[in-house]
């Protein structure tokens, strides 16, 4: 364990990416690119044989792809500014305001597909079966492949380190200001909201692929167009859940919400009340993907040293970031 008297003339450093960031901006472009190839393959192949359907499933694509574009370059933003000091707390949250876009985008989607399959509902137009179903087919296994690359590997986990500092401040008219800087410990594996957004950008267009498929084979045995459009609403219905899911689980990390089932303020409690210490305040927030900081403000009877509180709280792996106040009890 490094002294942490040897780190007190080194600048620490406010990098609070995600354990997986680099992998994942490495993904979100490839799933751009093979996007992208399909879209033009399509669009071209539509206009050369006079396919509107390859067209059209050509410029829906399109809007996907641009979706995923906002996700890959919040990647590489926050990658290339994660050491400038003008963003206090490092740039750990971008990837949920880039979630946060990337879920409106979804939202306008659905909309969009929800519209569009009522005006066909209601003024049914011819479809060619066949060809349709071949798009679809298609379509389904370019999402299929995009989704696997973009999958969230829960049971991959390395080490990551970063500087645990904590700040102590024991005041009794004059001020003692004490700094505490330590290597820091192992990050699990925590949930990139990033990836996540482009994941459902791919997941949607998969989800309505399944349902066109669904829909135009049922069609194209009964004579039904009506379920091809039915399928569209439901579609657009699933998909808007799935974007007001991930509007909330982003907006209330963009606002510092603290969840009812997140259990770090009650361990940072626990781990510092004992003996003559008490928690008057307290504040946690997430810094990042796997990062969480916090503020203590400590009342004692007997004031300990920043280092001892500090350590109390050093098996605690999300909290990356500690601000530790200390008061003598009056």
């Amino acid at each position: 364990m490094t002294n942490p008297s040897s780190r007190l003339a080194a600048p620490h450093e406010h990098v609070y990416l995600g354990d997986n960031h680099h992998r994942n901006e490495r993904r979100t472009w490839l799933v751009i690119a093979i996007t992208a190839a399909m879209m033009v393959a399509e669009i071209t192949a539509g206009n050369i044989y006079g396919s509107m359907a390859l067209v059209a499933d050509g410029w829906h694509m399109s809007t996907h792809a641009g979706a995923m574009l906002i996700a890959a370059l919040a990647y590489r933003y926050a990658r290339r500014n994660a050491r400038n000091t003008r963003f206090t707390f490092g740039t750990g949250k971008l990837g949920d305001l880039a979630g946060f876009a990337s879920a409106v985008v979804l939202a306008l989607i659905a909309l969009l597909i929800g519209w569009e399959s009522l005006v066909r509902l209601y003024a049914p137009v011819e479809i060619d079966f066949r060809q349709a179903i071949a798009v679809a087919v298609i379509g389904l296994a370019v999402n299929l492949l995009c989704a696997w690359l973009l999958r969230d590997d829960h049971d991959h986990h390395h080490g990551h380190h970063h500087d645990h500092h904590a700040h102590g401040h024991d005041h009794d008219h004059g001020h003692e200001h004490g700094h505490d800087h330590e290597a820091g410990h192992d990050t699990g594996h925590a949930a990139d909201n990033n990836l996540r957004a482009a994941y459902l950008h791919v997941l949607a267009d998969a989800f309505t692929s399944v349902l066109a498929i669904a829909a135009l084979t049922l069609g194209s045995i009964y004579g039904s167009t009506w379920l091809d459009p039915m399928m569209g609403i439901v579609g657009g219905l699933v998909i808007a859940r799935w974007s007001w899911g991930l509007i909330q689980s982003t907006g209330r990390i963009l606002l510092d919400y603290t969840p009812e089932d997140e259990s770090l303020p009650q361990e940072i409690r626990t781990a510092i009340e004992t003996g003559y210490d008490r928690v008057t305040d307290l504040h946690v927030w997430q810094l990042g993907p796997g990062h969480h900081g916090a503020i203590v403000a400590i009342r004692s009877e007997n004031p300990q040293a920043p280092a001892a509180y500090r350590a109390r709280l050093s098996h605690l792996h999300d909290l990356s970031h500690l601000t530790i106040q200390v008061e003598p009890a009056v």
